[in-house]
């Protein structure tokens, strides 16, 4: 696999940076989502769906265990944040996690820099959009999809736990969407942090001074989430919260570093899989 200048492995027989921001808008999301089609164009897009989903579990069944980490684009290299996730990116690679983001700039930048500095593996998931930024570059893998849903279920199907910059809509959504899993037990009880406390203070507030009271939510429900202006601190309650695996899961880990040891030069593989 190429490993050009700017640490990006790829893959890929065609660089699709070249397109990425360049497409047309596609409209099939908001087609799908408006009502009822025929049968035969929902058919269609059924099996679009399912494609996007086999293309991912096939890209990504190598890649684990991994730790993904939200956040907004819109921060530069001058922002705390920025310093601060691409820390925690060279930290939760030297434990062994791959790093999932959304691929572009900003936290999702940093954090895949740093994991890329910490020896780790790097990987991106982006989504299709006519004026979005092109991917960064420290990503081993990345990925691109048409439907924000899908998106949203592979970065959260291949991690044990997850980290939330500040960020803004996109952000929200993907962290409360979590939570809500994690809420109904549709997902273990993985780590959820919040990197930033003054950043986050008033959504602790929002839940503790008006959810809470109101009984829209439980005390539980807030303990679901650790906030800490700390990427060290972030780390240590990862590591302390992280499910146990399972003997079947822990062997199919092992197997999965095995295989990416054959595949990968040792000039590319991170160097917890050459140890």
């Amino acid at each position: 696999m190429e490993q050009p200048k700017n640490g990006r492995a790829r893959s890929e027989r065609v660089d699709p940076s070249l397109a990425w921001g360049k497409r047309p808008l596609h409209y099939e999301e908001r087609d799908f989502l408006g009502g009822p089609r025929t049968r035969l164009n929902e058919l269609w897009r059924a099996l679009r769906i399912f494609h996007e989903f086999i293309h991912a579990f096939r890209r990504m069944h190598f890649v684990g265990p991994c730790v993904t980490v939200y956040g907004s684009a819109r921060f530069g290299e001058d922002s705390p944040y920025y310093g601060k996730a691409r820390e925690l990116g060279s930290l939760l690679a030297a434990q062994g996690f791959t790093v999932i983001t959304g691929g572009g700039p900003g936290i999702m930048e940093a954090a895949n820099r740093g994991a890329v500095e910490g020896g780790g593996f790097s990987v991106g998931c982006n989504i299709e959009l006519p004026r979005e930024q092109k991917p960064n570059d420290w990503l081993h893998l990345w990925l691109e999809f048409r439907y924000f849903f899908v998106r949203k279920v592979i970065l959260a199907k291949y991690s044990y736990a997850y980290v939330a910059f500040p960020g803004g809509f996109g952000t929200m959504d993907e962290l409360f969407e979590l939570l809500t899993l994690i809420q109904t037990r549709k997902v273990d009880d993985f780590p959820c942090v919040l990197v930033g406390n003054e950043y986050w203070r008033p959504l602790l507030e929002l839940l503790t001074e008006r959810m809470l009271p109101a009984g829209t939510i439980a005390p539980e429900d807030v303990d679901l989430l650790f906030v800490t202006d700390s990427p060290g601190e972030a780390l240590a309650h990862v590591l302390e919260r992280v499910p146990m695996l399972s003997e079947r899961t822990a062997r199919r880990l092992w197997k999965i570093r095995r295989e990416l040891r054959r595949r990968m030069p040792s000039t590319v593989a991170p160097e917890y899989l050459r140890r």
